[in-house]
């Protein structure tokens, strides 16, 4: 079995910074694409960004571009992001997604795991 758990979500201030983790345990397929996702009271979840396994290449969405940054730890399987100079509007749940490939009987194909999520309020 897969898990993936987030964590170091809580209240910032606005203008403050916030670093959450989230880290993947349990049978060791090799992970492909990591990736942050926020979902606002409200609204649809929306990618936040990610980074690809091998060769640490990372995409954002343009509300993060310049204040968000994302990083791994291949050796601890965790994945973080730092976020800067947040806004009120980056309130959300934030969810963690690992996608693992999987090599079944000689078959590869890629399959998703998602964390339960860690709440970021940024509020005064």
């Amino acid at each position: 079995q897969v898990q993936v758990v987030e964590s170091g979500g809580g209240l910032v201030q606005p203008g403050g910074s916030l670093r959450i983790s989230c880290a993947v345990f349990g049978i060791n397929f090799p992970i492909y694409v990591m990736g942050w996702y926020r979902q606002a009271p409200g609204k649809q979840r929306e990618l936040v960004a990610t980074i690809t396994w091998s060769d640490g290449s990372t995409y954002y969405a343009d509300f993060g571009k310049g204040r968000f940054t994302i990083s791994r730890d291949n050796a601890k399987r965790e994945v973080y992001l730092q976020m800067d100079s947040l806004k009120p509007e980056d309130t959300a749940v934030y969810y963690c997604k690992a996608s693992l490939i999987i090599i079944d009987y000689g078959n590869k194909r890629v399959d998703e795991y998602w964390g339960q999520g860690t709440s970021v309020t940024v509020s005064s």
